[in-house]
């Protein structure tokens, strides 16, 4: 009896029921393909337009530069001069006519000086005894340094610790003197000390003439003494040689004037230009009274020549204005030389024209635009010549601003172009990622159209674009520069013209294109969302066809593992019956 066979399948079999699962779900996954096909849909249009906005943020950006009111461009202006690397400063405001102005200066200003007498300090010394005059605090006007100086081709050493005496015995042992010899004798050049005139005399006793200085001298001894070559037997300093202390207190700054005008406690006060300022010739430096009236309200600038051992007091303005010093007779400004022999030196204001017009006056060198008639203008000058200043629109910065606009706005209609665009080849039509979106197409014509329009309401030479020379390319939507020396002229010649064309409120073309790309980024942003939105939508469908189908896949796991189960129990019970039967049968 050949072997009992159940019907259906079999243990043994070939059948893989996991691709018949696999296959059936798939099956019935096509509707979530499907889904997430659209989801893919809607993120490449979201970026997109995302992509899109942003370049429409850099066009209104680029329009906005174009409003003259926020940016002063089309009303700013530049400066020039017709003499090359001048030295005059010239500036002009926005909105400054635009033009040559030639400018004759025939005098500067100056401001009021008042400078005292020379010499106000005490000599070196008292007696022509100098012996006790070290070279490191001798009070000249400069300080002496250690080293060599030549006299008749002899050099001599010096050291700050000598005193003059002993560098005028230098001077005569290095011309042929012996100052140890007894009885001493001097050599062909002798010096001396006057305290009379405060001056050092060199003298040749053989009536030669005195030779100073040598190119490898290293010390300064004959400059700080004011001795120079004149060709003869005798050389005299040129001038006193003692100077103030000038961080020393009054009382002991060695002044040769006395100062008697002050009360028991040493206070004394004077005035500059009405200011009052107070002193104390026991605590008060020169240093410490000229920084107090320079720190005043009077004006003026004082300081002490040390040089010609003076003071020197001049106002802080020029101008034909007066400087007045007083005080009691007998106080400091008596003793500084400001009073009695003192010379003023009145301001005097400038003398200039302008385009050869008749010669006008400022009190100050800096001719501002009330002084020169020329609104926004203002030059300030330093020389008395002639020269011609030209003020002209900064057209430079003018184009830059209307090309960035141009490559903006071309750089959308490219865009737009590429994302909207359908093609057919061989009978295939091929779209692109918006095609589909009207929207944004017309967005691309109104964009053209505000371009192209006119500005109402203008009465000068600039109503549209092209009256710029600017203009679309003939197949394109791209904006370009068709004519570059119409643009010049405009910006050069009409920049007021320029600046009403884009800048008129509510008509002017920056606010039409503003107030449009702002409608657009606006819708831009709405249709975003929109996308975004849909994809929400879509992940939930997605969420619950995947729940359904993960619900599915267990259920025909679970049937097919139960079929198996059933089919392994018919087998065995087959192999039961098979091996009873067969038995049986051979025991028969």
């Amino acid at each position: 009896m050949s072997g009992i066979q159940i019907s259906g399948l079999l243990a043994n079999s070939a059948f893989d029921w996991k691709s018949v699962v696999d296959q059936l779900i798939a099956a019935d996954s096509i509707p979530v393909t499907n889904l997430q096909k659209e989801q893919t849909t809607n993120s490449d249009q979201s970026s997109a337009l995302d992509a899109l906005k942003t370049q429409l943020t850099d066009l209104q950006t680029a329009a906005d530069a174009l409003n003259d009111s926020n940016s002063g461009l089309f009303s700013s202006r530049l400066v020039m001069s017709d003499v090359a690397n001048t030295t005059w400063k010239s500036n002009a405001s926005a909105g400054a006519p635009v033009g040559s102005y030639k400018i004759n200066v025939t005098r500067l200003a100056t401001a009021a000086q008042k400078t005292g007498v020379a010499d106000i300090g005490q000599g070196l010394s008292a007696t022509s005894n100098v012996s006790g005059l070290t070279l490191a605090t001798l009070p000249t006007a400069t300080a002496i340094t250690a080293g060599t100086f030549t006299v008749n081709g002899q050099q001599i050493t010096i050291a700050l610790t000598d005193s003059l005496q002993d560098v005028f015995d230098k001077i005569s042992t290095a011309t042929g003197g012996d100052l140890t010899a007894q009885p001493p004798t001097h050599g062909d050049v002798t010096a001396a000390y006057d305290p009379s005139t405060d001056t050092v005399s060199l003298t040749s006793r053989s009536h030669a003439e005195v030779v100073l200085g040598a190119v490898n001298d290293t010390s300064n001894f004959l400059q700080a003494m004011r001795l120079g070559n004149n060709g003869t037997s005798t050389v005299t300093s040129d001038s006193a040689l003692g100077t103030l202390k000038i961080n020393s207190p009054l009382v002991t700054a060695g002044l040769r004037g006395a100062i008697t005008a002050v009360d028991g406690s040493g206070k004394g006060t004077f005035t500059v230009n009405g200011v009052a300022i107070n002193y104390n010739i026991n605590t008060d430096s020169i240093t410490s009274v000229l920084s107090r009236i320079n720190s005043s309200n009077a004006g003026v600038t004082a300081r002490y020549d040390a040089a010609n051992d003076r003071m020197v007091v001049a106002n802080n303005t020029t101008g034909d204005v007066g400087l007045g010093l007083n005080e009691t007779a007998g106080g400091l400004l008596g003793a500084l030389g400001l009073t009695t022999g003192a010379t003023l030196a009145h301001g005097k204001n400038a003398q200039f024209s302008v385009n050869d017009g008749p010669t006008r006056t400022s009190t100050s060198n800096t001719l501002d635009s009330a002084t020169l008639g020329i609104s926004g203008l203002s030059v300030t000058v330093n020389t008395a010549t002639t020269q011609t200043v030209e003020v002209a629109s900064d057209v430079a910065s003018m184009q830059s601003a209307i090309q960035s606009f141009i490559d903006k706005f071309n750089a959308v209609q490219t865009t737009i172009d590429a994302d909207t665009k359908i093609t057919s080849s061989s009978g295939k039509v091929t779209t692109s990622v918006l095609s589909n979106n009207r929207d944004v197409q017309d967005w691309a014509s109104q964009l053209q159209s505000l371009a192209f329009g006119a500005v109402s309401g203008l009465t000068g030479t600039v109503a549209r674009l092209s009256d710029l020379g600017i203009d679309f390319n003939s197949t394109t939507g791209q904006l370009a520069i068709k004519d570059s020396s119409k643009l010049a002229a405009a910006l050069t010649d009409r920049p007021d013209d320029v600046a009403s064309f884009f800048r008129s409120p509510s008509t002017g073309f920056v606010a039409k294109m503003d107030s449009y790309l702002g409608k657009i980024i606006a819708a831009d942003d709405t249709q975003q969302q929109k996308l975004t939105k849909a994809n929400s939508d879509l992940d939930t469908q997605i969420a619950t066809l995947q729940t359904r189908l993960d619900d599915e896949r267990t259920q025909l796991t679970n049937s097919f593992i139960a079929m198996l189960d059933a089919q392994s129990q018919a087998q065995s019970t087959s192999t039961y019956l098979t091996n009873t039967f067969f038995k049986s049968n051979t025991s028969s």
